[in-house]
Order: structure tokens, then sequence, then C-alpha cells
């Protein structure tokens, strides 16, 4: 699949995933989304924070800032549930790796 397409595919996923979350209680703000590469490198080059191979360079990562009856969860854990729920759907949960609030769609071995 192209990484257009899969952008694409990525962004419906995303959609989905946060319609999902408030119907089962929590709400969201959108965090970390696109690392422009001007800025934080091309893919397989880093410049300041995060990972130099980073799905959010390609556009294929979003990281959800979740509420629950109105407090911030920062804990990997809190996102289990959602974290979860993106798996099904085909994604890859940072909570695998210590990253609770990352959501992406794997791309080339990138995640």
């Amino acid at each position: 699949m192209s990484l257009g397409n899969k952008q694409r595919d990525f962004t419906l996923m995303i959609a989905t995933l946060i319609l999902w979350a408030y119907e089962n209680g929590y709400e969201a703000t959108l965090g970390d989304a696109y690392r422009d590469p001007r800025v934080f490198g091309k893919v397989g080059e880093k410049k300041g924070y995060g990972q130099k191979s980073s799905c959010h360079k390609m556009r294929l990562a979003l990281d959800i800032n979740l509420f629950k009856n109105g407090k911030f969860l920062t804990e990997t854990e809190d996102h289990k549930e959602l974290g979860e729920q993106w798996e099904i759907m085909g994604g890859t949960w940072g909570g695998r790796f210590n990253d609770g609030n990352h959501y992406s769609l794997a791309h080339n071995g990138f995640k």
C-alpha cells in the first residue's frame, strides 16, 4: 500500500477511535501529530526530541491526550482500553513500548 493511501486510512482510523473513546466515556484533545522534517529531521535522522524513525514524520502517528470524568489521564495504563481498541483496528499502540498516548500505523517496519 502506498504511503498516501496509508495516511488516508490512518486519518479515518483515528477519527473512528476518537468517536469510540467518546462513546465509552472518554474525552480527548490532539497532541503531537506530524513532525516536520525541517525541524525534526528526515526519517532516519534525529533532530530535536522523538525517535529518528518516528511514524510522526510520515503522518502515521498521533499522540492523544485522554480525559475521563474531567481528569487528564497521564499514565500508560490509563490508555490501555483505548490502546487495545486501536490494536483491534489494526494500529500500533505505544503502550507496548512505554509511550501510552502514542497511536500509530506501522509502515516499512516503523511504528
